[in-house]
């Protein structure tokens, strides 16, 4: 008999036409603590496997009607995933044989073995156990990516300080910030400093899923639960199992989807869409968006209890333009990566060209720096890159008006195209300018009147160049 410490949970179906069997083998498993149905047809077997949806079936091969290796068929065709253990009393080689060709996980015969029936069962759980893991690790290294914040600016060396206080715990995060700042890599940074990293981190684009099928991504389906389900499927949430799931743009998600997703996170379980399998999980929950959902709250669109379960430990990512001492640092690490990903030949902004990209606000953040170093590489490769080259959006980077006393002064626009978000923010670096002025040069009185934490204002006057007193 297995030693007690290698017990393990699962619900178990026994088909057998002979009742001294069932109640043998019943018997054996429910005093290891498995739990157990019974079926006496392959008939009433199908029926039970819809209605319990089982982890492992022992399979009788002989059986009035519809047959084991029939039954046997049915399983794999419709559970391709479910261990199926064949038995029988009149065993040979070539009906063994069938059966394992048909996807039988093993084959005993009667009489039955206490300690081979209880070895058989615990080894067939741990092979469906083993499944779901190697669907969770190649989910894993499809979609991970190193871990890495680069920079030196005081933002990101402060978020990295704080990424290794909050990643040894469990507490869940909720990450904010703009398109294109990083918050993938923010939440793969606190995933790999955790307890969980030897575990996946199942990573779901809310916004990239149609409205329709987030519910069986998320939480996976059985074989004909909806038009197209062709067979079973285990979602994000069974594959993160004792890892980490990373919901990004939490924002996009509908409000019935946020419903079923604030009881599955209150409750740690749920059921496959289709299916009445209670499945339970233990998953840390990190979640990101670039949208205000204080204000998404307001308008009607957003749960605000599923907000407050989110934000256990809030953490917000800066934008480029707030950190354009970094901007170096960056396109060296892009430089490097891409030429060891494609071969690329190496690259070298000059010092002129990168001021004026440190000068340009870069409204896609890191990932419009990442595309456009990707786009000078394949243009330019060995060559040094000077202004020249550089594209029209880059070279108009708005100015400051040289007459610095007159705060009243109209907004100075450079000549050329300016987009929203450049106009927006050369009246932003003016006003704080002017208001700083008018608060004889006190910081502290400036983030109190516009409502900013002195450190996040700190970072604004120094990204706009206002000197401070």
């Amino acid at each position: 008999m297995s030693n007690s410490s290698k017990k393990r949970s699962g619900k178990i179906l026994i088909v057998d036409d002979e009742d001294g069997i069932r109640y043998s083998l019943k018997g054996i498993l429910e005093d290891e603590e498995f739990y157990v149905t019974e079926a006496e047809t392959g008939e009433k077997a199908i029926e039970s496997l819809e209605e319990d949806q089982p982890d492992l079936v022992f399979l009788d091969i002989w059986l009035p009607g519809m047959d084991g290796l029939n039954v046997l068929e049915y399983i794999k065709k419709e559970w391709e995933w479910l261990p199926v253990v064949m038995i029988s009393g009149h065993g040979n080689i070539e009906t063994a044989v069938s059966a394992i060709k048909k996807g039988a996980f093993d084959f005993i015969e009667k009489p039955l073995s206490l300690e081979k029936v209880v070895i058989t069962a615990n080894k067939a759980l741990e092979f469906s156990r083993l499944q779901t893991e190697n669907e969770a690790l190649k989910t894993r290294i499809e979609t991970e990516q190193p871990a890495r914040l680069t920079g030196v600016s005081e933002s990101i060396s402060s978020m990295r300080e704080t990424i290794k206080q909050v990643a040894p715990t469990d507490a869940w995060v909720l990450i904010t910030g703009e398109n294109g700042t990083g918050k993938e890599i923010v939440a793969r940074s606190i995933h790999a400093f955790s307890k969980r990293n030897d575990k996946p981190l199942v990573a779901v684009n809310c916004a990239a899923i149609p409205e329709e099928l987030i519910e069986s991504e998320l939480f996976g389906h059985e074989k004909g639960s909806f038009t197209g389900a062709e067979k079973a499927q285990i979602g994000k949430f069974e594959l993160a199992d004792r890892g980490t799931l990373f919901l990004d743009e939490i924002g996009d998600m509908s409000l019935k989807t946020q419903a079923k997703i604030l009881r599955i996170l209150q409750e740690q379980r749920f059921e496959r869409v289709g299916g009445r399998k209670t499945v339970n999980v233990d998953v840390r929950v990190i979640a990101a968006t670039n949208k205000n959902l204080l204000q998404e709250i307001s308008e009607g669109s957003f749960r605000e209890d599923l907000y407050y379960r989110l934000k256990v430990f809030p953490l917000e990512v800066p934008p480029l333009r707030e950190r354009a001492g970094d901007i170096p640092l960056l396109i060296n690490e892009f430089i490097e990566r891409l030429v060891r990903r494609h071969g690329f030949k190496q690259l070298e902004f000059s010092p002129e060209t990168i001021k004026i990209m440190q000068n340009y606000q870069w409204p896609g953040n890191v990932r419009e720096l990442k595309n456009f170093v990707e786009r000078m590489l394949i243009m330019y490769g060995g060559k040094v890159v000077g202004p020249d080259k550089l594209p029209p959006e880059i070279l108009q980077t708005p100015a400051v008006a040289e007459d610095k006393d007159d705060s009243s002064s109209t907004l100075f626009l450079p000549e050329g195209e300016i987009d929203f978000k450049q106009a927006r923010t050369e009246f932003e670096a003016r006003f704080l300018e002017a208001k700083l002025k008018e608060f004889d040069g006190s910081v502290s009185k400036l983030a109190e009147a516009v409502g900013l934490e002195r450190s996040s204002l700190y970072r604004k006057l120094k990204t706009y160049g206002i000197q401070i007193d």
